[in-house]
Parts: structure tokens; sequence; C-alpha cells
């Protein structure tokens, strides 16, 4: 180092990110990513997800046709067979509306709606980092395309086919295992936004797991106990509280 040249001053050595030597200890493209720059999530556990989104979805679609196909093979239209007494018929129905016979004569629209569905789960899983999000997209997925199949493939034309609804509980309207699987993909969806976990898995800023809440209020409570005032901890020399007066004190 020539003279007139300043060296490294102590409050260089003291910044954050440098070690004693004053070197920085990372280079610019080194950081560690943070927030919206954390690294994706992984592929081989991605297409694990992926996995399991579609096999969820199959079985959904596969279990809805096979006992659609059943109903309509096995049942008459519009005469209630007990399966359950008191709890659960067999009543088979041509629905050409929305899930539990809502919205009928509308078909088209319906039409419409569900193959809008389906595209927005498949972009939406593209980002899918959640096993909790693929049993929801799954169900969401394989409901959608289960009564999307009959609009489609079913009578009385292409889009306009009435899906079939077959089973019925008291005071309930007929409906069928896809409208179900998109109920419970419903409770799904509220339960995940309502903890803040993303369909990527993250948990968004300031939201913990309901599990944990009263573990880290007992954490601070004690946290605050260690660091009582010193008027308020017991005297060590004389044995007694602070607070506390002997007896001769008390006599004068």
């Amino acid at each position: 180092m020539t003279a007139g040249t300043p060296g490294p001053s102590a409050a260089d050595d003291e910044r954050p990110g440098r070690p004693e030597g004053g070197a920085p200890l990372e280079g610019p493209g080194d950081a560690p990513p943070t927030g919206p720059d954390e690294p994706a999530v992984p592929p081989a556990r991605r297409r694990r997800l992926l996995v399991l989104l579609v096999s969820v979805v199959a079985l959904v679609w596969g279990l809805d046709q096979l006992t659609k196909a059943l109903a309509v093979s096995r049942l008459t239209e519009g005469e209630p067979v007990e399966l359950v007494p008191g709890v659960l018929d067999l009543y088979l129905l041509y629905n050409p509306g929305a899930a539990f016979s809502l919205a009928t004569g509308l078909t088209w629209v319906l039409t419409l709606v569900a193959v809008g569905v389906v595209v927005a789960v498949a972009l939406m899983a593209r980002r899918l980092g959640s096993r909790a999000w693929a049993y929801a997209l799954g169900l969401l997925l394989g409901g959608a395309l289960g009564n999307l199949t009959d609009r489609l493939l079913r009578e009385p034309g292409f889009g306009t086919g009435h899906v079939v609804d077959f089973l019925r509980l008291p005071r309930w309207p007929v409906f069928n295992l896809a409208d179900s699987a998109i109920v419970v993909a419903a409770v799904l969806v509220v339960v995940l936004s309502f903890r803040g976990v993303g369909v990527d898995g993250r948990r968004e800023p300031g939201r913990r797991e309901p599990g944990r809440r009263e573990q880290g209020r007992r954490e601070r409570a004690d946290a605050a106990a260690d660091v009582r005032p010193s008027s308020e901890q017991p005297s060590e020399s004389s044995g007694q509280p602070s607070g506390d007066l002997s007896e001769e004190d008390r006599r004068g």
C-alpha cells in the first residue's frame, strides 16, 4: 500500500456482511434469495405432486362415470330405491342445470363455466407445491370433468347434455359423486386460504399454524419472565424479599 492511499477503516471492517479483513462475505449473485425471489418448488417434488393430482383426478372422474353408468342401466327415472332407510335413496334424474339441480336452463353457460374451471385448475397446477392443494385441485378438476363429460356427450346434444344425478338425501337436491368432490374441494380451498397456505406451499407473512399459536404465546410469556427488573428479584444478601421488613425495623 503506497503512502497517501487510505486503507480500510475500522468502520469498514465492522459493516455487516464483512469479516475482519474487510472482504465481502458474498458476491452480488450469491446472496440467498428471499421473499418473492425464493427458489421454486424442486422439480422432483413438483413431479410427485402432479402425479398425486392426476391420480386424484382420474379416480374421481372414473368413479363418477362408473356410478353414473350403473345408475342409468339399473335405475328407472323418477322411481326411488331406498338404499339407507330414512337417510339415502337412489333416484335417477337427468339434470340440465348445475350441481344440485341449480340454474336449470343455462346448460350452455354452465358448459363454458366448466371449461373455464378446467383451464384455471390446469394453470394453477403449474405452481403446485402443496400436498393439500394437490388433493383440493384434484377433487375440483375431477368433479368438473365428470359433469363436463355428461354435458358434452349425453343427450340432447353436444354442449347441452343433461348431467346424471342419482343420490338423494332427505330435504336435499339430487346429486352425484362429481358434485360431492366439488363440495369437498371447495371446503379444502377455504381452509387452506384461511390458514394462508398458497398453491405453491408458501405461507403468507404473518400467518402461523393454529396449533403453534398457543406455544408462541407461552414462549413470549417465558421470555418476559426471564427479563424481570432487578427490583422485582428476591434479595440474595438477606435471603428475604426486598419488600419485606425485619422484626427490628417494624419495632423501630
